[in-house]
Order: C-alpha cells, then structure tokens, then sequence
C-alpha cells in the first residue's frame, strides 16, 4: 500500500540528520505525502504520549527515524501505537536498529511506497504495576537533571481489572527493555523475582532488567547477559551488580511474566523503559513485565545481517592471528541451489560478502 502520511523523528543535534530530513520533506513533497515531525523536543517543551503524538500526527503509516539507535527507539514508541512501519537511518554509527545508510534514503523511501521494502516484526513489552507509576515533586528535579524532557508517566490502561490483585495495565511498549534500579547511590534495591508466577530469588542489586531478544545487546549486554537473536521471542531476565552468587540471566518463554516486587527492607526504585524514566516504586510495590500484543514493525531494504553488525559492532575479528586469513566467505552459501533440508533456513544471499 502507498505511503500517505509520514512522521518525522529527527536527532536535532546532528547536522547529518537535519540534511536527511530536508530529503525525506523533498521526496514527500514529490509524491504528495504528507509529513509531519513529531517528538519534537527542547529544554522548555513537554512531550507527549506515544499515542499523542500518533494522533498529532493524523496517524502516519511509516515513521521515519534520522539518528541512532536512542532516536529509532522514540520513533518506535509512536509507530507502535498507530500499527505503522519503522524506517530507521543509520547516520554513520553502528548500531543494532537504524540500517538504511542516509544516501539510501530515496531508495528506501521508494521501496516502501511501491510495496517493495522487507518488514521485521519485532517482540515488545507491556507492563502492569501495583499502582499507577510517577515520579514525587519532591525528587522530580534531582531525578531529571541533565536529562531532556521527560516523558509523562504511563497511562493505565482500559482492559485494567479492578481488585483481584492483577494491579494496573500500563500503556508502555518497551522494545528493547524495562529496567528497575536502585534510586540511593548508597544503598542497593532489594527486589523478589518470579518467573511465570513462581518466586525465583531475592536479589539485593544495583538494577534489574527485563529485555526482549532486540534489547539483549543494550544493558542487559552490558551487564554480562546473553546475545539473542532478534528474530526470536523471549525473555530475558539479567540481574545488574547483584549481591549474591547466582548472578546469571535467566531466558524465559515468551509467555512467561517476569514480577518485580521491592522488598520491604529496600531503598525506593526506579522504572525507566527503553531508557526513559517512567517513575518511582516504594517498598511493597511490584511490576510486572510481559510480552505485548504489539509489535514493531522495522523497514529493511534487503535481510538483516544481524551477525555481521554483532561482529563490527564489537571488532570481533580484528585479533591479529584473524588478520593474517583475511575476510573469509560466508559458510553455507556457495552458488549451487539450496539442499532440501537446508530450505527455509536464513542465510546470506548469494552475492554475500562476509
């Protein structure tokens, strides 16, 4: 289906991404599609609900994203809530989300009107809670400074049962992760966790977080947790600086929920989802994280080289005795036709350079 109605997000700080949305406003002017920017922010304004912004912006059915991963992941937030596809711009960092290259931008937009463009979908996550989440007056100052503007807190939900003990239904979709740490530098967070119901363990650690298959290369990575696959549904339960001796994450099916409860004996927590700030947990409060019905849906030009980002990402052949072989070619993909019980199994194209 033609494009008809196009939002913008656009990392200001970046001359790069200025030049790329004048190109994207040109070819929607040449093809009468309607552009709109949204999430757009400064020191002074206040932002919107992802659905705010869906709706400010007549609903688009492609946003497009100029910057990093940080700006993909706010356009996600918006395209979710209106079931439109994602086009990230890869504006000359490596990362895991943006990867059409801003020279492509043309193509890539022309490939998506003419129904030409591969769509990923993506897992995310939803939230309920024990109590609407916010953040008190009195630490919303501290809690903020050198951040931008702040998300508003999440909005509960219509489908939330009311008693029962199921707590609220937030509207957040995480895409890559719902992280719960400690709020006092000096004390870590005291945090029960279970799985699918049942209690796994008590942790006293410095954070908690709880990331989709997309979101293992972000903070759960970086606190020592498993790569997954994208294309793959799953939990991942990584615990951040715990002080105990199992310190390992935990992989859970897709349909199993991951509760978060603040034990009594610890120090307030935070929230934040997919990097944002969200709000504030006292002692006895509890979330807990789910898969969401929805997904992200991301614009590709041709299949994600997901490995391949993996190993630039972080260098990983750059050891000197790899340097001696050279590149090597990609290991199942000589020119022949695919053997029957390697059919439907992904691998590169043929023309694939490793």
């Amino acid at each position: 289906m033609p494009v008809r109605r196009i939002g913008l997000v656009v990392h200001q700080g970046r001359e790069t991404a200025r030049d790329a949305a004048a190109a994207v406003h040109a070819w929607s002017e040449a093809h009468d599609v309607r552009c709109t920017e949204i999430d757009v922010w400064g020191k002074d304004q206040h932002r919107r609900t992802g659905r705010e912004e869906a709706e400010a912006a007549g609903n688009p059915d492609l946003v497009v994203t100029l910057g990093g991963d940080g700006t993909f992941l706010r356009g996600a937030r918006i395209a979710v809530k209106s079931g439109a596809d994602v086009l990230g711009v890869d504006l000359g960092k490596v990362g895991f989300l943006t990867e059409v290259p801003a020279c492509d931008i043309g193509e890539a937009l022309d490939a998506v009107h003419e129904g030409r463009a591969i769509v990923e979908e993506r897992m995310t996550l939803t939230m309920r809670a024990s109590r609407p989440l916010d953040i008190p007056e009195e630490m919303e100052a501290l809690l903020r400074y050198g951040r931008g503007p702040a998300l508003p807190p999440p909005q509960v939900r219509p489908e939330t049962t009311e008693g029962g003990g199921w707590g609220c239904a937030l509207d957040v979709i995480a895409l890559n992760d719902v992280v719960l740490e400690k709020l006092a530098r000096d004390r870590q967070v005291g945090v029960g966790v279970y799985l699918a119901g049942r209690l796994l363990a008590t942790y006293s650690a410095d954070a908690l977080a709880v990331a989709t298959p997309t979101g293992s290369t972000a903070y759960s990575f970086a606190a020592g947790g498993p790569v997954l696959s994208p294309h793959m549904d799953a939990v991942v339960f990584t615990p951040i600086a715990p002080h105990m001796t199992f310190n390992r994450s935990v992989i859970a099916a897709p349909d199993e929920p991951v509760g978060l409860r603040v034990l009594p004996h610890s120090g307030q927590a935070i929230v934040s989802v997919d990097g944002q700030l969200r709000g504030v947990l006292d002692p006895g409060d509890w979330i807990g994280v789910f898969r969401a019905p929805q997904r992200v849906r991301l614009v590709r030009l041709r299949p994600t080289d997901f490995y391949g980002r993996l190993r630039d990402r972080f260098r990983l052949t750059d050891a000197p005795a790899n340097a001696q072989d050279g590149p090597s070619e990609p290991f199942f993909r000589p020119d022949t036709p695919v053997p029957a019980d390697l059919a439907g199994m992904r691998l590169p194209p043929p023309d694939a350079v490793s």
